[in-house]
């Protein structure tokens, strides 16, 4: 319970810190980092900084929809460092960087069969769903997606990922003390059922790889 309290206290402190000098530039430059790379997770980015920058200093509601213009300009130019990187580099570079940063390459492959599916739409919904928000921008690169109709669809989709969550700061960010408590409470449940679902998730992938059947081709 210490050790989440001083993580919790750094984090607060650090972002508190960069908002505070940056502003909305602060939030764009983090989400810049983090639809780069997907490591910093944009809930809390963007949460935090609907309490801090908004709710904190009574501003109106309608800055929600500013910071999300923000937030969505970082995102966007996020995404097309790795959509270029993708684009140019081609697989070899996109196997190097998913061992780099641990990405198993059934996701990969996963996101691309879909995106060959469903295109730009999947791009534009995919912004929205966790888990696809930063690996859609890999088959898009490798696919040459034509940039403008990838970033237009990028923009599109994070701007409502970016202002919902922003609204939700805004919104609950004067509950974070509740929140905070709840969560450190129930955090060993939390981390037991994640491992629980991971676990399974590994099995089953493995058991599905045994019983698929083997093509040979002629």
């Amino acid at each position: 319970m210490e050790y989440l309290n001083m993580l919790e206290t750094q984090i607060l402190s650090t972002l508190q810190s960069l908002y505070d000098s940056w502003g909305w530039l602060g939030v764009a430059a983090l989400l810049i980092f983090e639809n780069a790379t997907g490591i910093m997770p944009s809930e809390i980015i963007l949460g935090l900084a609907g309490w801090m920058l908004i709710s904190e200093h009574q501003l109106p509601v309608s800055m929600i929809f500013v910071g999300g213009l923000y937030a969505a300009i970082g995102s966007t130019f996020g995404a097309s460092i790795t959509y270029w990187a993708t684009r140019l580099g081609g697989r070899p570079l996109v196997d190097k960087l998913a061992r780099w940063v641990r990405i198993d390459l059934a996701h990969i492959a996963r996101a691309e069969s879909q995106f060959h599916r469903w295109g730009a739409g999947l791009v534009l919904v995919g912004r929205v769903m966790p888990g696809i928000r930063t690996l859609i921008n890999i088959p898009a690169g490798l696919a040459r997606m034509p940039f403008l109709t990838f970033f237009a669809a990028t923009f599109i989709g994070a701007y409502i990922w970016c202002t919902l969550l922003i609204g939700a700061g805004y919104v609950l960010g004067h509950e974070w003390t509740l929140i905070s408590h709840y969560l450190k409470q129930y955090f060993q449940y939390l981390l037991a059922g994640g491992l629980t679902i991971i676990a399974a998730y590994v099995l089953l992938n493995r058991r599905s790889l045994r019983l698929a059947p083997v093509r040979i081709d002629d």
